[in-house]
């Protein structure tokens, strides 16, 4: 349940801050006043409409947030998604929108944390349901309709989701699987020969190592030069160790520094830090010339040893040029070929697949049927339900039926789902949205939503203008089933009607003003009798003293 909203710089208001309690609450104002600015916050908030148009003119920051009281769904839904609210009264929902470098940037908070577009989508449905006048558009969509008779089907259609989406996944993974094979076994003899030409050549070069070539290149360098490096690493000895004609060795001139610097530290104690360094110079260049020793001791002249490494170095390369592939690929190539040409154990292997192809299609066959069972048991369910609620509303000869077409076999079941409707005598049923009038389409979309509201318990309904097109008694049983819907379920409704307006248990008032040229939109809650008692009477055609006892008549009816 919705319990506070709060705006800031969001179109025409500046700052809003609104409580609501159960039951139903009717929005009213003057045409242009600001009324759907409301709900097209609500919709901004939970993840839908256009962000961008909702930032106040010379603003650069808007702000919505919404607070809603858990229900059991969220909590669980929650408790999934392991955000740790089970300590917080209520979940605190907030969008905030910044103009910045001519770019929208907008950021939305799930008490506090950040929340991504894929979350906020899923938490949405938990919350809201909105009928906008756009509505009717949604009903051509496809699977819409399928969509809606699932919600309606409850948990036990729900649960035979699951399994239609996971056994289709694994029949077409099993289908894949058996395609490919099939393909590989049927492909020409003229190509299997050459790729068996080619898995030859490449099991003959034993390759095994990405990086082979790059190694036996710095080896084969070593022994190319390793006359070269010998006389380097002598050369480096000498100087280190016996010196040159005229100058000593250089680990006989650090041991000469050290003993100088013994004597010096007999006369000056600070001196002993330079010592330690000395020493660990002293012991670094002893250290360089042991792992000289070592280098040079592992250089050798090989020639048979240098002429193997080039051969492998000219056939990896022979190798990487004719097939136009790095050894990596070259590898990766091999190990296909491996698998598309185990002969042996084919055709035992084709007819694994084609068993698991067909077990997996059964499988999908008996979860679409069970799920057809739920539907059908669903469909009969809500044409009673609908038929009940519609014939009240002006429709005494409505007929509704929901068609179940077989289809191909998908995620979704086997099965087409389209609403069908004919609200005259002697007319035959055809697609509700191609032959209901606008009167008729707000009066089956509000059954609709009073029969989805048993299976999306603690969602919020909010209704714009759902009352448009219809007057005199249609909106008085508009009115009385709004009003008993929202006995079990919060309902918001943008109405011009003063009878669906009677009926609410609470009424905003929608106002524009415009004050030193900047227009602003203010709501107010109309808690007196007689502010409610004119409000309704504009409604009824002014405020007039006729329009006034029609007022006055259905604010008693209501408390009647």
């Amino acid at each position: 349940m919705l319990t506070t909203l709060r705006l800031e710089n969001i179109a025409l208001i500046e700052a809003l801050e609104l409580s609501f309690s159960a039951g139903f609450t009717v929005l009213t104002g003057e045409t242009g006043a600001g009324k759907s600015i409301l709900l097209d916050a609500l919709d901004a908030v939970t993840g839908g409409g256009q962000p961008a148009r909702l930032i106040r003119t010379g603003a650069n920051r808007g702000e919505i947030e919404a607070a809603f009281s858990f229900s059991p769904a969220l909590r669980q839904w929650c408790a999934h998604q392991q955000l740790n609210l089970e300590a917080e009264d209520e979940l605190l929902l907030s969008r905030e929108l910044r103009r910045q470098d001519d770019k929208l940037i907008s950021r939305s908070r799930l008490n506090g944390v950040v929340l991504n577009k894929t979350l906020l989508a899923e938490l949405r449905p938990l919350l809201l349901d909105l009928t906008g006048q756009g509505i009717t558009q949604h009903l051509g969509r496809p699977g819409e309709q399928r969509r809606w008779l699932d919600r309606c089907g409850g948990s036990a259609l729900q649960s035979c989701l699951s399994p239609v989406r996971q056994a289709q996944k694994g029949w077409k993974q099993a289908l894949q699987a058996l395609e490919q094979a099939q393909q590989a076994l049927n492909q020409s003899e003229q190509e299997r020969q050459r790729q068996e030409q080619l898995l030859y050549e490449l099991e003959a070069a034993q390759l095994e190592d990405p990086h082979e070539r790059q190694r036996l290149e710095q080896e084969q360098d070593r022994l190319c030069h390793g006359v070269r490096l010998q006389q380097g690493c002598s050369e480096l000895q000498g100087r280190l160790q016996e010196g040159a004609e005229a100058a000593p060795a250089v680990l006989e001139h650090l041991a000469a520094c050290d003993q100088e610097l013994q004597v010096m530290l007999g006369l000056d104690a600070s001196l002993l830090v330079f010592q330690q360094r000395w020493l660990e110079a002293h012991s670094n260049f002893q250290e360089l010339s042991k792992d000289l020793d070592a280098y040079a001791s592992g250089l050798e002249a090989d020639p048979e040893h240098l002429a193997t490494l080039q051969d492998r170095i000219a056939l990896l390369k022979g190798l990487e040029r004719r097939h136009g592939l790095e050894l990596s690929g070259l590898i990766q190539r091999r190990d296909q070929l491996r698998l598309q040409l185990l002969e042996a154990g084919m055709q035992a292997r084709l007819a694994a697949l084609e068993q698991a192809e067909l077990t997996g299609r059964l499988k999908r066959d008996q979860a679409c049927s069970a799920l057809s069972a739920e539907r059908q048991r669903a469909a009969r369910s809500l044409e009673e339900q609908l038929m009940q609620a519609l014939r009240p509303m002006a429709l005494p000869a409505v007929r509704f039926a929901i068609a179940l077409d077989p289809c191909s076999p998908g995620e979704e079941g086997a099965e087409t789902v389209q609403f069908q409707f004919s609200a005259n005598p002697g007319e035959p049923l055809a697609p509700l949205q191609e032959v209901a009038s606008g009167g008729e389409m707000s009066r089956f979309l509000l059954a609709l939503k009073t029969c989805l509201a048993e299976a999306d318990t603690g969602v919020t309904l909010v209704f714009d203008e759902i009352d448009s097109g219809v007057s005199g008694k249609v909106s008085v049983a508009m009115a009385d089933l709004l009003r008993r819907l929202a006995k079990h379920r919060q309902v918001f409704c943008v109405t011009h009607q003063a009878v669906v307006a009677a009926a609410a248990d609470q009424h905003l008032l929608v106002q524009k003003e415009v004050q030193n040229g900047v227009t602003r939109t203010l709501v107010r809650p109309l808690l007196n009798p007689q502010d409610r008692e004119k409000e309704l009477a504009e409604l009824a055609g002014g405020d007039s003293g006729e329009a006034r006892r029609f007022a006055a008549s259905l604010l008693q009816q209501r408390l009647a």
